[in-house]
């Protein structure tokens, strides 16, 4: 069907006729309901969360009822950052200075950096095909010094939690589910983040829906919460006496979130699902046309619970993976394959693999004589380096699905 010469790395013409539209899912669907919502918080002139001039609801109280609804969930706290939601459930799930924290090597270095927010040592493991942490590998980390599992839902698509809840049971170890890329995703028809003992989210510009930034914390236990939320709030519990506990307060820290973010949170979850759905689309669409050329995808421990924000696959090596993405690239399709440095890959976290701290002495690492090196996950950048990567935009049209299968469809049939 097609020849070398047709495709446009060799002179070709363009599969994709226009430029691509920027990946920010939520954040390219702010429309008027979001500016509404921040006039009508600036007209209360009540921006902070417990309290303001006049009788009026919290935005971010109704931001974290609605969330928590959605998420099947008992409790749900809003934050600042998923960073510092992440921070605040290890607290709130009692790690202690020296415990140790079990992270995959491929997520954003803010789930490690959190983990020594909390005095506590990240313990880097791999990941398997689903691009998540392999349960296998768990066991392999585990220590006296062990206290939580940390899996990590990586671009839309969760872990195999059945095999890590059986880890974490068989040792008596909490799970805290970073779930800052994969807001509104499933496991087996539970939501993902309300699995472990507790589950942290992002709202982040890049995610799937936005505030610019904040975090979020779902939990069944009220005592992870109670402790999360005086952690979250500099060691308040005086806010509301029915959820005051003998355990807390202790220190915590500034980590509210403000009106503004809760206005604006509380109308992009309104649209969440539609974003999911469009994107799953997209992706239907696409994979079917690739599956022609014997793909091997990466493998979804729930597909039908993924968000469909990318489609992966692998190729022999790195060196055909570069081919490939130069190739795609030359259509107009937007495609990666894995490059350093990169914080979502572990050999790019110099400071925890040089056991820094943010003081002089080096604590936490202190505490631990865990050692790391570059090498430590050969299987993770095996994975990393001879997979490709094509982000699913949800403002494509069903046209711009077309070019860009047609794309695709040049470039395998001629370097596959």
């Amino acid at each position: 069907m097609y020849t070398k010469n047709d495709l446009a790395v060799n002179g070709g013409n363009k599969a994709r006729t226009k430029p691509e539209t920027p990946m920010f899912p939520g954040g390219m669907a702010i429309g008027i309901e979001e500016e509404q919502a921040v006039l009508e918080v600036l007209r209360s002139r009540r921006l902070f969360r417990y309290y303001g001039p006049y009788d009026t609801e919290s935005k971010v109280e109704a931001f974290e009822n609605a969330y928590a609804k959605q998420a099947g969930s008992k409790y749900c706290l809003a934050l600042n950052s998923c960073s510092n939601a992440l921070t605040a459930a290890l607290i709130a799930v009692g790690v202690q200075p020296g415990d140790e924290v079990i992270v995959p090597g491929y997520t954003f270095v803010a789930s490690a950096a959190a983990i020594v927010a909390a005095n506590a040592i990240p313990v880097i493991c791999e990941i398997d095909d689903t691009l998540t942490m392999d349960p296998n590998d768990i066991e392999r980390n585990i220590t006296s010094k062990t206290k939580v599992i940390m899996p990590v839902h990586m671009r839309g698509a969760s872990c195999q939690m059945d095999e890590i809840m059986a880890v974490a049971k068989r040792h008596g170890l909490k799970v805290v589910e970073d779930a800052a890329q994969s807001n509104g995703g499933s496991y087996k028809g539970k939501k993902i983040g309300t699995i472990g003992d507790a589950g942290c989210f992002s709202l982040q510009y890049h995610k799937i829906i936005t505030c610019g930034e904040g975090g979020v914390i779902v939990t069944d236990d009220k005592n992870v919460y109670v402790r999360a939320m005086s952690f979250h709030d500099t060691g308040a519990n005086w806010r509301d006496a029915d959820i005051r506990h003998e355990d807390v307060p202790f220190p915590g820290m500034n980590m509210r979130m403000t009106e503004l973010q809760g206005a604006l949170a509380l109308v992009q979850l309104g649209r969440r699902e539609k974003l999911i759905n469009t994107m799953r689309g997209h992706k239907r669409r696409i994979k079917e046309a690739m599956s022609r050329y014997g793909i091997t995808f990466r493998r979804m421990a729930d597909e039908s619970g993924e968000l469909a924000l990318t489609i992966v696959f692998f190729l022999p090596d790195k060196e055909k993976a570069a081919e490939i993405v130069k190739a795609l690239h030359a259509e107009g399709i937007v495609a990666g394959s894995q490059r350093l440095p990169d914080w979502h890959v572990y050999t790019s976290w110099d400071h925890i693999l040089n056991r820094r701290g943010n003081n002089d002495s080096g604590f936490p690492f202190t505490l631990s004589d865990r050692t790391y090196d570059k090498n430590m996950c050969p299987k993770t950048l095996d994975y990393l380096f001879k997979g490709v990567h094509i982000a699913i935009n949800p403002a494509w049209t069903d046209a711009d699905v077309s070019e860009i299968i047609a794309g695709i469809e040049k470039v395998f049939s001629v370097m596959l």
